[in-house]
């Protein structure tokens, strides 16, 4: 926290015992709360009841789960265990090699940044209510997975623009203090601009009826999304525009894809498909198709 430490030992109880990371018992001896377990056990194995809680990081051969190539069990707390498990899963993620000014260089084929978000949010929100389950990333060639017990607090499409809520505030206080997560709503924000830096595909979040899943596509030319990508696309960049009050158009979108003034057409199509499936909105009523501006729906 870059707080200076306490001069004496009563002080250093005082201040854990103030972060509800221990608890006083009756015989005057001190107890271990989950919360000071969960984020700087050395070894969670430890602790029967969070035992299953650690995060598990899976690395596949090819794009499905036929062949394990790695799988790696993160027995360290939450908080000093988090960036090396960050470092751990950029060096199995692929890399694409660029070509800079004069040398070839290998590169992330996700952002660091979106990465760091999603596996803080998987930690943070998960349900520990629910047994014999805990938050997992999975790693493919082709996309990255990360999911977390829980159904969310709130809905998928409105990850963006809703404010944040927490289901568990004393660990999403903590963690935010330690430098994890920043607790303000915007870490998925993060996430989907840092998709469009990269023009990556859209991420995904989806649910099932135990869990929470967040997915990083690996690159793809615009001509190999299929039409269901191009339009989920549109819809994040829409909200996002939106959330900078801005509006999306037919330039902003082409930035978006990496795409020339040539494709104007081509992003046209994608603008009605979105507005069929009535994921967007005109920003004004009777505007020219050429400069037309457009919202998310749940905007007008």
């Amino acid at each position: 926290m870059g707080l200076d430490l306490p001069t004496n030992r009563d002080r250093m109880i005082e201040r854990l015992e103030k972060e509800l990371l221990i608890a006083r018992s009756d015989d005057g001896s001190w107890n271990l709360l989950n919360l000071g377990a969960l984020l700087f056990a050395k070894q969670l194995s430890s602790f029967p009841t969070l035992n299953r809680k650690a995060l598990r990081v899976i690395h596949y051969k090819g794009n499905n789960r036929m062949e394990t190539l790695h799988e790696q069990i993160g027995n360290r707390g939450y908080a000093n265990g988090f960036e090396g498990l960050i470092g751990f899963i950029n060096a199995r993620i692929p890399h694409n090699e660029v070509l800079g000014t004069a040398l070839r260089k290998k590169v992330p084929m996700f952002p660091e940044i979106a990465i760091r978000e999603l596996v803080a949010n998987a930690l943070i929100h998960q349900d520990f209510a629910q047994t014999g389950t805990g938050p997992m990333i999975e790693i493919f060639d082709n996309r990255l997975e990360i999911k977390n017990p829980s159904n969310p607090l709130i809905d998928t499409d409105r990850f963006l623009d809703s404010p944040p809520k927490s289901r568990n505030e004393a660990l999403a206080s903590l963690m935010r203090r330690v430098g994890i997560c920043e607790e303000r709503g915007s870490g998925i924000d993060k996430v989907v601009h840092q998709t469009e830096v990269f023009q990556l595909p859209a991420p995904i979040f989806q649910t099932t009826p135990e869990h929470t899943r967040s997915v990083l596509f690996a690159h793809k030319d615009f001509e190999e999304m299929s039409a269901t990508e191009r339009v989920h696309a549109c819809y994040l960049h829409a909200c996002l525009r939106y959330l900078m009050h801005d509006y999306m158009t037919n330039e902003s979108l082409r930035e978006r894809f990496g795409l020339s003034a040539e494709k104007s057409a081509s992003i046209s199509k994608i603008f009605t498909a979105a507005k069929r499936q009535s994921l967007i909105a005109p920003a004004e009523q009777n505007q020219s198709i050429k400069f037309a501006r457009y919202i998310p729906h749940w905007a007008t």
